[in-house]
Order: structure tokens, then sequence, then C-alpha cells
């Protein structure tokens, strides 16, 4: 008995799709999506399992090829990050948000 290739590379996919970020999660019957902002999680999701809160510089440092002139230009974030634990047979949920918005979606271990 053979295999079907097709079948390695769908399973392969699915694979892709399980460990990568995501960019929407379903709470019960709304979708809450990257890009959305803190309030309208709350709204659609409750309140969170857990929240933890940091502090991160973000910049960029611009030159002149020939070194007449240096720009750096740095701001503070402060990054914000939401599990939401959906029970035992789902992924538990990690939400990143930057500055109140939205940025990253990213499955845990299962949840218990």
């Amino acid at each position: 008995m053979t295999r079907s290739p097709i079948r390695g590379i769908l399973l392969g996919l699915g694979m892709l799709v399980v460990a990568g970020d995501a960019l929407a999660l379903r709470c019960g019957h709304k979708l809450v999506q990257v890009g959305d902002y803190k309030a309208e999680v709350l709204d659609k999701c409750g309140e969170p399992d857990a929240v933890e809160q940091r502090r991160a510089i973000r910049g960029s440092r611009l030159r002149h090829p020939y070194g007449a002139l240096e720009v750096d230009q740095f701001e503070e974030v402060l990054i914000e990050e939401w599990i939401y634990n959906f029970g035992p047979r789902k992924f538990q949920q990690l939400l990143e948000f930057e500055d109140g918005e939205l940025k990253k979606i990213s499955n845990l271990s299962y949840g218990y």
C-alpha cells in the first residue's frame, strides 16, 4: 500500500497552522483579530486568565553612508501579554498587545 504525497503535504501544512501564530481568535461567536484594541478584546472574550506587563525600547539608527549624519530614534512601548484558557480540549491563547493594540496571537499548550 502506497501513501499519497498529497496526504503528507496536507499533514505538514496542518502542523504549521497549529505551531504558528494566528491572525484571529474565536471567542464564542465573536472574532478577535490582530489590530483590535484591548477594549474590543475584553468585550468579545471577557477578562483574561492572566496578564503580564513589561516595557520595551523600539528604535532605529539612521546613518549617512559617509558618516556625516547620524540619527537615533527610540521610543518606549508598553507590552501586555494576556492568556486565555478555554479548557483542557483547546489550546491556551497568548495575546500580545503593544500600546493597547493587539499585535500577535499565539497558541500555547492545552488548557486545564
